[in-house]
C-alpha cells in the first residue's frame, strides 16, 4: 500500500522538491508495502540509508527484508521520520511500542528517533513485564539506550545502606496506623526490609554493618518497651474497652513477630531472646490474671508462638545461654504452655467460634525445641523437669518420652562409666552395687 503518490515526471536524485526514493518493506509472507521520501531527508535521518543511497544500483529504490515480529515497528518508524521531535515525543503509544521502534530505529541508525525513544522509554513508568523485556533488550543496542536503564542500575553499598536504616527506623517506630493508609505502610517497610536482607553477596556486608545494627537494636529496644506497656495496660485500664486493649498488645506483638524473622539475619537473635526472658514474668503474671481465664485467647495464641521462635532459637544452639537462664526459660513457659493447649482445643469449637488453636505444625515445633532444650541440660535439671512432666495429667503434651528415654539410658551409662572408673583405680565391688539402679 503507497503511503503517497510520486510523480510520473522523472527527477535527479537529491532534487529537495521531489520523493524521489522508494522503500519498500517486505515480510516473510511476501506482502509489502512502499514510502516515498526525498533522498537528502533520508540521508539526513538514517545512516543505514545515507549508505544504501550511495550506491548507484539502489539509489531509487531501497528494499528491507522484515520478520513478523518486528514489521509494525518497521512501518511505525518509516511513518515517525517526517514528525518533528517534540511530536514524535507525544506519539509514543506504548513501552512495549517505543521499545521495538527503538530495535528498529538503532538498526537503521536513525540516532534522532532513536533518542526520541530513549527520552520516552527513560522517563515513562514500566509493568513488572515490561520492566523484564526493557532489562532483557537495552542492553544489546548500546552505549545509546543505556540512560533507560538508569532505575535499575544498582546502586552504591553505602546508598543501599542508607535506604535500609531508614526503613528499619519506620518499621520500628510507628506504633499505630498511619491514615488513610492503615496499616499498610509499615508492613511494606517491614517487608522490603526482609527483601533487602535476603541472602546474596551484599547482604553480608550490610548485615554486619555496625550502624545497621545499632538502628535494629534501638528498634528492638522500642518494641519491647511498647509491648510491656501495652501489655501492662491489660490490667491497668481497665475502663478501656477489652477488645481495644487486646488489639493495642497484638500490634506490639505483632512487631517482635517481625524482629524474629529480621533478626537471625543479623546475628542479634540472642538479644530478642534474653529480652523476652527478661519479660516473660511479667507477662504471664498478667495472662494468669483470673479476669483473663476464658478470653484472649489470640494475643495468647500469639505469645505462644513467639515463645516457640524463642524456644527454637535456644533448643537448636542458635542462640547461646548459660545453663540457669535455659532452665529457667523451661520452668517459666513449659507450664504455661502445658496448661494453654487442652484450654484452646477446648475452646475451639463451633460453640464459641473461636479458631484460637496450637495447630500440629506449631505443637511439633515446641516439642522439638523443648526435647532438644532439655537434653542439653545437667542431668538433674533434665530429671527435675522429667519428673514435673511425669506428673502433670496433661502428660502428651509436649511429649517428652525421647527426652526421657535419652536421661535413663545416660543415667545408666554414667553410673557405668563410675563404676569403671572406681574398679579401675583401686575401688571395691560394693561401690557398684550401691550404685546400681
Amino acid at each position: 500500500m503507497e503511503k503517497s503518490v510520486d510523480d510520473d515526471k522523472p527527477c535527479e536524485l537529491g532534487d529537495q522538491n521531489v520523493k524521489d526514493v522508494t522503500v519498500c518493506l517486505r515480510n516473510p509472507t511476501g506482502s509489502s508495502e512502499q514510502f516515498f521520501y526525498n533522498s537528502s531527508f533520508l540521508q539526513e535521518k538514517s545512516k543505514f540509508f545515507a549508505d544504501k543511497l550511495s550506491h548507484s544500483n539502489s539509489a531509487h529504490f531501497i528494499e528491507i527484508h522484515c520478520s513478523h515480529f518486528d514489521y509494525d515497528h518497521h512501518l511505525d518508524l518509516l511513518n515517525l521520520l517526517h514528525l518533528p521531535g517534540d511530536s514524535v515525543l507525544d506519539s509514543w503509544k506504548s513501552v512495549k511500542s517505543a521499545l521495538g521502534i527503538l530495535q528498529v530505529a538503532v538498526s537503521l541508525q536513525c540516532e534522532e528517533l532513536a533518542k526520541n525513544c530513549v527520552q520516552y522509554l527513560e522517563a515513562t513508568p514500566w509493568e513488572e513485564n515490561e520492566e523484564e523485556e526493557i532489562i532483557r533488550i537495552v542492553p544489546k543496542l548500546g552505549s545509546l539506550a543505556a540512560p533507560i536503564l538508569a532505575r535499575a542500575l544498582p546502586v552504591d553499598l553505602n546508598t543501599t545502606k542508607n535506604v535500609l536504616i531508614a526503613a528499619i527506623h519506620f518499621a520500628t517506630s510507628v506504633s499505630g496506623p498511619c491514615p488513610p493508609f492503615g496499616e499498610e505502610l509499615k508492613i511494606s517497610a517491614q517487608e522490603q526490609v526482609e527483601y533487602m536482607l535476603g541472602e546474596d553477596e551484599e547482604t553480608l556486608s550490610l548485615t554486619s554493618d555496625d550502624e545497621v545494627k545499632s538502628e535494629v537494636k534501638r528498634g528492638l529496644s522500642k518494641a519491647f518497651s511498647l509491648f510491656q506497656n501495652a501489655i501492662s495496660s491489660l490490667r491497668l485500664e481497665p475502663d478501656l474497652m477489652p477488645g481495644t486493649l487486646e488489639n493495642r498488645v497484638l500490634r506490639s506483638l505483632s512487631d517482635l513477630e517481625w524482629l524474629c524473622h529480621v533478626l537471625p539475619k543479623i546475628n542479634l537473635m540472642r538479644d530478642f531472646v534474653f529480652s523476652w526472658a527478661e519479660i516473660s514474668d511479667n507477662i504471664l503474671c498478667v495472662m494468669e490474671d483470673d479476669k483473663f481465664d476464658s478470653s484472649l485467647l489470640g494475643l495468647k495464641l500469639r505469645l505462644i508462638e513467639v515463645t516457640a521462635k524463642v524456644l527454637e532459637a535456644v533448643g537448636y544452639g542458635n542462640v547461646i545461654l548459660p545453663a540457669l537462664l535455659r532452665v529457667q526459660l523451661l520452668k517459666t513457659w513449659l507450664p504455661y504452655i502445658r496448661k494453654m493447649k487442652p484450654l484452646l482445643d477446648s475452646m475451639c469449637d463451633e460453640k464459641t467460634g473461636s479458631s484460637h488453636k496450637m495447630d500440629e505444625e506449631l505443637c511439633q515445633n515446641i516439642e522439638g525445641a523443648v526435647v532438644s532444650l532439655i537434653l542439653a541440660l545437667p542431668s538433674n535439671d533434665q530429671a527435675e523437669i522429667l519428673a514435673d512432666w511425669m506428673e502433670n495429667e496433661w502428660l502428651r503434651f509436649p511429649d517428652l518420652s525421647e527426652a526421657f528415654e535419652i536421661w535413663c539410658y545416660r543415667t545408666k551409662s554414667a553410673k557405668r562409666r563410675l563404676v569403671e572408673d572406681l574398679e579401675r583405680f583401686g575401688g571395691n565391688n560394693s561401690v557398684g552395687s550401691d550404685l546400681s539402679v
